[in-house]
């Protein structure tokens, strides 16, 4: 495992301590409104609310990162004629 795997795997677990405590503290019933997307507010835990924008977030940034574009080749760049 090379370093930047390491350093990504621990900012990735300390994201998610901060998702686990901020679920821990905030126990108490939200309305969540969205009125682009939702018609009408939900209303849920304010801890359930906070993962669900955290994990959208996770999968989105995930898709951006590995649709990235593939203009070179795969072989490094070393291209026969």
């Amino acid at each position: 495992m090379n370093t930047k795997t390491l350093l990504r795997t621990f900012l990735f677990l300390l994201l998610l301590f901060v998702v686990i405590y901020v679920g821990k503290e905030n126990t108490h019933s939200i309305d969540f409104r969205f009125p682009l997307v939702l018609g009408r507010p939900v209303r849920a835990s304010a801890a359930v609310i906070f993962f669900a924008v955290f994990a959208i977030g996770v999968l989105g940034g995930t898709l951006l990162h590995a649709g990235g574009s593939n203009s070179g080749n795969r072989d490094g760049g070393s291209r026969k004629r």
